[in-house]
C-alpha cells in the first residue's frame, strides 16, 4: 500500500494506482472527458491535470501513478483556469451548438463547461462541416461534435475486440474512421454492438431515433469492468 495526501487528506491506496482512481476511491472528484474506468487510460483531454508538491509541472492524473509521500492538489485557481481554457479550446475546435445537439442536457462537455462557468470561448471558432455518416442501420457519427477522446476506439478494441474504429490524420484535424475509412454501412468488422454510442461523452456517436439519455447507460462502467475481468 502507498500513503499520500490528496488535497491535504491522507489516503492509502494500492501500489501502482493512478492518481485519478486514488482520488475517486476517496470521493475526490477530478474532471476528465477521455478517461472511462475499465478502459486503458489515454491522457488525451488534459482536464485531469493536477499539481504535485515539489514540481512546477502539471501531471495527468489518469496516467500518473501514486508514490509514497506524494502531496497532490486537484483543485486550485491555477488548475481551474487551465481547465476553463481547455474546455474553451475543445468548444472552439468544432461545431458545438448545445441547443441543436442530440446530447443537449446529457453531454459531459456541456456539463463540465457549466460547472467551470465557461459560457464563451476566447479562441476563434472553427465551424467544421464534416459529412454526417448515417449509413448504418441505426448508428450515426457526426464528426463535427467529436472531441477526439477516443473512448469509442478503445471500447471497440479492448472490450468488443474488433477494432472497427480508429483515427486518421493528427491533432485537431484527426477523424474517427471505420475500417479503412469506409462509410459505416460498408464496414465489414462492425458488430453493431452499440458500445461506441454508450461511451461517447458528447453527441458525436448516437443511435438514430433513440434519446441519448437511454443510450448513455449509467452502468456502462460496471459492464466494461465485468467484460474485462472475463478475459
Amino acid at each position: 500500500m502507498v500513503n499520500l495526501k490528496i488535497d491535504g487528506i491522507e489516503v492509502e491506496v494500492p501500489k501502482d494506482t493512478m492518481i485519478l482512481k486514488a482520488a475517486k476511491d476517496n470521493r475526490i472528484d477530478i474532471p476528465t472527458l477521455c478517461n472511462l474506468e475499465g478502459l486503458i487510460s489515454y491522457g488525451g483531454c488534459r482536464l485531469c491535470l493536477v499539481e504535485i508538491s515539489g514540481s512546477s509541472k502539471l501531471f495527468p492524473a489518469c496516467t500518473t501513478p501514486v508514490s509514497p509521500g506524494m502531496e497532490i492538489t486537484t483543485n486550485s485557481n491555477k488548475l481551474k483556469e487551465y481547465r476553463k481554457m481547455t474546455i474553451q479550446l475543445l468548444l472552439s475546435e468544432r461545431t458545438h451548438i448545445c441547443s441543436v445537439c442530440v446530447a443537449n442536457d446529457h453531454c459531459e462537455l456541456q456539463s463540465l463547461a457549466n460547472q467551470l462557468g465557461v459560457d464563451h470561448t476566447i479562441f476563434e471558432r472553427n465551424w467544421t462541416k464534416e459529412e454526417i455518416d448515417s449509413t448504418h442501420d441505426f448508428l450515426v457519427i457526426d464528426r463535427n461534435r467529436c472531441i477526439l477522446c477516443t473512448r469509442c476506439i478503445r471500447v471497440c478494441d479492448e472490450i468488443e475486440g474488433v477494432h472497427t474504429l480508429d483515427l486518421r490524420l493528427r491533432g485537431k484535424d484527426a477523424q474517427i474512421i471505420m475500417d479503412m475509412d469506409n462509410q459505416w454501412i460498408n464496414s465489414c468488422s462492425c458488430t453493431s454492438c452499440r458500445k461506441c454510442s454508450n461511451v461517447c461523452p458528447v453527441g458525436a456517436i448516437y443511435i438514430e431515433g433513440e434519446p441519448v439519455s437511454h443510450t448513455k447507460k449509467k452502468d456502462i462502467v460496471e459492464f466494461i469492468k465485468t467484460r474485462r475481468n472475463r478475459k
